[in-house]
């Protein structure tokens, strides 16, 4: 088992589960201390990279998309402090580093976990119930509905028409949006047939945030919920097929489609994301000439 254990954190690997806990130095963020300890999946995982710096280093795990509801509903957007994935590193312990990267590594390789995105969630979400007071309304969660209240600081018309309940079987979507600036952040649920472009400020279905210490953790909320709405990859209704597609030879149906995976295009852009990922240093020189041996291999 490899273990690295930092005042930011301490990760550990047994081969098939990368164990994230959060560490309880005061720099750690709040989001990261209110979620707790993760329980990682080896096949959730894209890569892992150690960068190393004069004081203090970070490693840093890049999951595959649609492996995370968090990451989903967050959209890259959560800042350093909160973010899950990544662990500050002392200079004196780049060595431990470097043997944790390589170990995770080595399993990635034996076990030839794709980098690609998934069609379902691997992690479960934050665990439930789930309740979140900031901007101006709280949030709570039971896996089956969404309840906001409001406060004082909230505007006049929306808070008039009372509390709110959501079902998730009535949600598209979710969208949380951190204060940027000038700008505010907020929590929307997108309600389904009911679309709108009011400003949270004054949209019933939405909490306005103003970049207050608890802001992040309404991007709990929005994962939890997001961890119970239909996975990204799930395909839309189907329509009808154009009149004027191909067909096959000889017949008057559709042409089968050609298969993404063995498209000759698709290969040559995987070659190119592993010149890429090898030139950053997530790939070493052994790693890459295996990748693209069997990317060749499939041309």
């Amino acid at each position: 088992m490899a273990e690295i254990i930092q005042k930011d954190g301490t990760w550990t690997f047994d081969g098939e589960t990368l164990r994230l806990t959060p560490g309880r130095d005061r720099n750690t963020g709040l989001l990261r201390r209110t979620l707790g300890e993760l329980a990682l999946p080896l096949e959730a995982l894209a890569a892992i990279s150690l960068e190393q710096g004069k004081k203090s280093g970070r490693l840093r795990l890049r999951l595959r998309d649609g492996a995370d509801p968090l990451l989903h509903a967050t959209g890259g957007r959560l800042t350093e402090p909160h973010d899950p994935y990544q662990l500050v590193v002392e200079s004196d312990r780049y060595g431990v580093a470097e043997y944790f990267t390589e170990e995770v590594r080595t399993a990635l390789l034996l076990e030839q976990i794709p980098s690609g995105p998934v069609t379902a969630y691997l992690l479960p979400g934050p665990p439930l119930p789930l309740s979140v007071s900031a901007g101006d309304g709280t949030v709570s969660f039971d896996g089956e509905r969404v309840r906001l209240e409001w406060n004082w600081k909230t505007e006049d018309a929306k808070s008039a028409a009372g509390p709110r309940t959501l079902a998730v079987a009535d949600l598209e979507g979710v969208e949380w949006q951190p204060a940027a600036g000038l700008e505010n952040g907020h929590l929307r649920f997108l309600v389904r047939h009911a679309p709108t472009k009011v400003p949270a400020k004054y949209d019933p279905n939405a909490v306005e945030l103003w970049g207050f210490k608890k802001d992040p953790l309404m991007a709990l909320v929005a994962a939890a919920v997001q961890a119970r709405l239909p996975h990204p990859s799930t395909p839309a209704a189907p329509s009808a097929p154009a009149l004027d597609g191909p067909r096959a030879p000889g017949t008057d149906r559709p042409a089968p489609a050609v298969r993404a995976e063995d498209d000759h295009d698709a290969l040559l852009r995987r070659l190119r994301e592993l010149g890429e990922l090898h030139r950053s240093g997530v790939l070493t020189d052994d790693e890459f000439a295996l990748a693209k041996r069997a990317v060749l291999k499939r041309m």
